[in-house]
Parts: structure tokens; C-alpha cells; sequence
């Protein structure tokens, strides 16, 4: 079986007013549909000073909380660098609570683009994410923690609340190297990826499955994932248009934006150029639900993932939910019925 979930970046043109919250009501709205249409969950991305809406995912997760009892909740991810741990850590606690269980833990390390306009380097940033991940393994495993790095030092801390999930909701990390598939491994952590290959994919993926097995850590589908645009409609041709379109759109905000006019790649939350990789034709699906499906499952077969995480567009409007439908209805049975080694 393929999981499916839904990637939001609730992008949006900056606005004021009754705009922006019409932004975040279009989109509560949809979130809530959701919670009967067939997907795993909602992964939140976090993003700053730009055209997403998201600089907060975990809100954005407390928003629906009570108004959603099935789907999964997660970020994709917090951006840890930017916290003091203790707060995401009780944040952590709180939102597993008032989801009824249902959340996910998702990590990153922040696109170097925003991160440098806080002052943080590559350097410090690799640091200070680290630091915080080993201050959260070692909340998840007991109540009361101690830690000295070079950041962050403390004694005897206890935070509160515990997760209702026992030992712990999911880990989630997001990579884009064969080192951090390694280290993911290592701290039980399911990794995602996207923008590459399917053939660099696996190698990522047969990395974190190598150290898996040389830790004795069970591993499976269940703890991968690629993230994909996707574009579904009710005719290739018009699927295609909407795909080219979606490129064309977020090149042209970026194009606009002089915060991020630098940057050569055109995807959001793609890191800069020469940061060991480029984004490749296979991110981008598109045709009618069928060949969507197809596309899925072989990319999934091929690099040994049980989920998909789907862009079906980045902003939320008219044509988001009538694909959102389309997925729903006649790609999700299909994926939900395939089967992945």
C-alpha cells in the first residue's frame, strides 16, 4: 500500500486585511474536507519572508485539531534552527494532545535562503539543528533531561506536556544527502525527500535502509517518502498546462520577490544553487488520475517508498479542490491497492 498525503505550503501573494485572512480561511476549510476524502494526513511546511502563509505549521495544526478526527497531522517540517528546543518540544506535547494522537513529527533544517536573513550561516545552522534534534531524542525517551552543547545547557528539565502517543509519535526528517539518511537512521527517524531522480532517490534510500539494517532497526516502505508536484486533471493535455503553469508561476513570484531574487531555482523551498543537486523532471507528475497513479507507483516501486506526498498545487483555490477531488476519488484506491517492497 501507498500512503498518501497532501503537502501544503498555503502560498499565497502578500496581502493585508481581508486577503490574507481569506487565505487562511480558504484553507481551513479545504483541510477540513479533507478529513473525508481518503488521504494519510497533511504535512505543514514552514516557510519565511516570502509568498507562503505557513511561518507557523504547528497554528496551522492547532487550527484543525478539533475539527478533523482521521487524518494525520505533521509538519514537513518545523525548522528547528529557528527554536529554542524547549518550546518546540512542549509545542510537541501540546499539539499530540489536542489532535486526539494524531501527529507527526517533522524536522528540517531550513532552506539557507531565509535562514541567512536571521543571520544564521550554513555552519551554525547544521549545528544548532543537530543540537536540537539530540535534545528532542532525548525528551522522547524520558521525561526529565539534561544537555550541554554548545548552544543550549541545561539541568534536570523537565517539559511538559508528554506526547499521547506512546513511546512517540512519528519522527520524521527531511533529507536531501545520503549523510542525513544515515543519521536518520540512526535516531529512528522516517526520512522524506524530494527534487532529485528516482535513481539518486534510492540511493538516498538504499543508504538509510543499509544503516538500518546495521543497527538491527527494522525498516520497511512505511518509513519513506518522496514529495512530488503533482498535477491531475480529467485530460493529459489540460494536466500538463496546469503543471507548466504551476513552474511558470512560482519562477515568476520568485522573480518578483527581491528577498529571494537570487536564488536560480525555481521551487520554493529548493536550496541554492550548488548545494549538491539540482531539481530533476522526475518531481513533476502530471496526467489523468490513471497515468498519475502509474507514475506514482513505479516511482514509489522503484526507490522502495511507502508514501507519497503530493503537491497538488501550492496555492489554495477553485482549481486546488476540484484536484484535490480527482486525486481523492480515482488516484488514491489505486495507490492504496498497490504494493511496494
Amino acid at each position: 500500500m501507498i500512503k498518501p498525503w497532501m503537502f501544503e505550503f498555503l502560498q499565497a501573494p502578500v496581502s493585508t486585511g481581508e486577503a490574507a485572512t481569506a487565505v487562511f480561511d480558504n484553507g481551513i476549510a479545504l483541510w477540513k474536507r479533507l478529513d473525508t476524502l481518503g488521504l494519510e494526513g497533511i504535512f505543514f511546511s514552514e516557510h519565511h519572508f516570502g509568498v507562503s502563509y505557513s511561518p507557523s505549521p504547528n497554528l496551522l495544526i492547532a487550527a484543525i485539531a478539533r475539527s478533523t478526527e482521521r487524518l494525520r497531522l505533521g509538519t514537513m517540517g518545523v525548522v528547528l534552527p529557528l527554536y529554542q528546543p524547549w518550546r518546540v518540544l512542549e509545542e510537541i506535547g501540546m499539539l499530540d494532545h489536542l489532535t486526539g494522537g494524531r501527529l507527526e513529527i517533522g524536522c528540517a533544517s531550513g532552506v539557507p535562503q531565509e535562514l541567512i536573513q536571521t543571520g544564521i550561516g550554513p555552519e551554525e545552522n547544521r549545528e544548532r539543528f543537530n543540537e536540537t534534534l539530540e535534545i528532542l531524542d532525548a525528551w522522547l525517551a524520558e521525561p526529565v533531561i539534561s544537555h550541554h552543547g554548545r548552544y543550549y545547557n541545561f539541568d534536570n528539565l523537565r517539559i511538559v506536556p508528554r506526547p499521547l502517543q506512546q513511546p512517540s509519535p512519528p519522527k520524521w526528517t527531511t533529507v536531501v544527502s545520503i549523510a542525513s539518511a544515515v543519521k536518520s537512521a540512526s535516531r529512528r527517524s522516517k526520512i522524506c525527500t524530494a527534487f532529485e531522480s528516482v535513481v539518486r532517490v534510492r540511493e538516498i534510500f538504499d543508504a538509510y535502509r543499509a544503516e538500518a539494517g546495521r543497527l538491527g532497526i527494522a525498516c520497511g516502505p512505511d518509513h519513506l517518502a518522496i514529495r512530488r508536484n503533482v498535477s491531475v486533471a480529467n485530460s493529459e493535455a489540460e494536466a500538463n498546462e496546469r503543471s507548466e503553469k504551476a513552474k511558470l508561476a512560482v519562477a515568476r513570484i520568485l522573480a518578483d520577490d527581491p528577498r529571494v531574487r537570487r536564488q536560480s531555482s525555481p521551487l520554493l523551498d529548493a536550496p541554492k544553487a550548488g548545494a549538491g543537486f539540482s531539481v530533476h523532471p522526475d518531481e513533476f507528475i502530471a496526467g489523468t488520475p490513471a497515468q498519475v497513479a502509474e507514475q506514482i507507483i513505479a516511482q514509489c516501486r522503484q526507490v522502495g517508498a511507502g508514501h507519497i506526498v503530493a503537491i497538488l498545487g501550492r496555492a489554495v483555490d477553485e482549481h486546488r479542490a476540484r484536484a484535490v477531488d480527482l486525486f481523492a476519488e480515482q488516484v488514491i484506491p489505486i495507490l492504496r491497492r498497490a504494493e511496494v517492497s
